[in-house]
């Protein structure tokens, strides 16, 4: 039976400890602070990376990849990307290790080396994104995001007795009252492409991230 181990989830870090150049896993997703994204790993770079990040209780850089690919040659990644804590990890009996990471602070690279087939960076870590009220006028992608964790979460618990135990992909606790926390998980589960979600990601203000949300929303009759 495959270990598993869970390391005390890190939820709004305001100054993680970061190794003057910090490993990235450029990728084909967008991570979001306070986001959760599950990995499958079985590079033998990306393997050692991890398991230094977790020797050191140290995050990881997760980057949409600009051109490239994520198996082989390093990939070119975009300038801005999210911090990944690991929360949880499984080392499977064919070596397959699957993580469950958070998102942590944003950070925009500086400048980027390869450490053998392993991309790493000097960053510069972004505004941390402090809990902001939501405002009236917004208030209706909080309900709706509510109805959608709710039917999400509703139906992946619906499981066989013998798969494995279900996951939620939202961390807890929920901040519906949060403008960014509610735009960021809408960046998730929206169908937009993997583009439009690095400009959402790569806007300071949460506000105006949730607004443009909300204009999607309604364009599309969700709201």
């Amino acid at each position: 039976m495959a270990r598993i181990a869970t390391i005390s989830s890190i939820r709004n870090l305001i100054m993680p400890d970061l190794p003057p150049w910090l490993p990235l896993f450029p990728l084909h997703a967008v991570l979001f602070p306070n986001g959760i994204l599950p990995l499958k790993i079985f590079e033998a770079r990306y393997i050692d990376m991890v398991s230094a990040c977790m020797k050191q209780t140290t995050p990881f850089g997760v980057a949409l990849i600009r051109e490239g690919q994520e198996i082989g040659a390093a990939a070119v990644p975009e300038a801005v990307g999210c911090l990944a804590h690991i929360v949880q990890w499984d080392m499977h009996s064919d070596g397959l290790l699957t993580l469950r990471t958070e998102g942590g602070r944003r950070f925009r690279i500086l400048e980027q080396r390869l450490s053998g087939q392993l991309l790493e960076a000097r960053v510069e870590l972004l505004a941390a994104e402090l809990p902001h009220p939501l405002p009236i006028r917004l208030q209706a992608c909080a309900t709706t995001l509510q109805l959608v964790i709710d039917d999400i979460e509703s139906k992946g618990g619906a499981t066989d007795a013998d798969a494995s135990p279900y996951c939620s992909p939202f961390a807890r606790p929920l901040q519906l009252s949060d403008a960014g926390w509610v735009a960021n998980r809408w960046c998730e589960v929206l169908p937009i492409p993997l583009k439009a979600r690095q400009k959402l990601l790569e806007l300071d203000d949460a506000v105006s991230r949730l607004a443009i949300v909300d204009q999607y929303l309604r364009q599309h009759h969700i709201l």
